[in-house]
Order: structure tokens, then sequence, then C-alpha cells
């Protein structure tokens, strides 16, 4: 495995899961500069089973920079070993209507040898109006 930049996914996956999201909602940069310094060109996020590329992600976004007010994510529990992470965190979003959307997930990711992420497989549920802990709970 190779030398991890600073910053990124295999480097710092906590910072990653609590940093990418406002830099790529709230941020000056353009939002292909950002994904590009944490993911590879050929990243693939499968959540809950749908397939979605950079170009799809991209498109996604537009949509959070117009219609977020505020993100946060709360990180449960975070792994990196080798070339591989995992993690379980909610992302929480408020919307400019004042809708509030949690959301859990679970993600599983393969790290390129610069730390970025190459492929994250995530299964996600919806937790709004829940307690964040409500996994434990449940279990």
């Amino acid at each position: 495995m190779g030398q991890h930049l600073s910053g990124t996914p295999g480097a710092d996956l906590i910072g990653y899961l609590t940093r990418y999201p406002q830099e790529l909602t709230f941020g000056d940069e353009e939002s292909a500069a950002v994904f590009g310094r944490y993911h590879t060109d050929d990243f693939v996020l499968r959540n809950d089973g749908v397939p979605l590329d950079k170009e799809r992600l991209l498109a996604h976004v537009k949509a959070g920079r117009r219609n977020a007010r505020q993100v946060e994510v709360e990180v449960h529990d975070a792994l990196s070993s080798g070339g591989r992470v995992a993690a379980r965190y909610t992302l929480t979003a408020v919307m400019r209507r004042g809708q509030v959307i949690a959301t859990e997930i679970h993600m599983f990711g393969e790290l390129a040898s610069d730390g970025r992420l190459r492929r994250v497989e995530q299964l996600s549920r919806d937790v709004s109006g829940k307690d964040s802990g409500s996994a434990e709970e449940s279990a």
C-alpha cells in the first residue's frame, strides 16, 4: 500500500466523513475539485444497491448545494485497515424549508494507493425523528 495523502479517507477517515459533506455542500470550490481530492476518477458508490459514478454523484450535489441549509455528521464507528475502510455514521441535513432529514449509513470502502476512495458499498436507512443511537437500542 502506498503512502496516503494528508486529509484523504485513508489518512483520516473520521475527518473525511465530517469534512467532505461540508466542503461539497457549502464550500467555494467547484464540486468536481472537492470530489477529486477524496475520490479517484473511476470511483463508484453503490448506495442500497444503486451504483453512482462520479457524474451521477456530482449531479446529485447540485441539488444539495441549492437546498441544504446545514449538514452535520456524527460518526459512531470507523475503522481503517490496509486498503479498506468501514464506518457507521448519521448524516443529518436541514433543508431550506426547515425539513430535517437524518440518514444512518453503514459504509464499506476500498482505497487507492494514495488514500483516496476507489469504491464504496453502503447501506442506509432513514432515521429522521429518531434518536441517533436508535441502532443500538433496536438490536
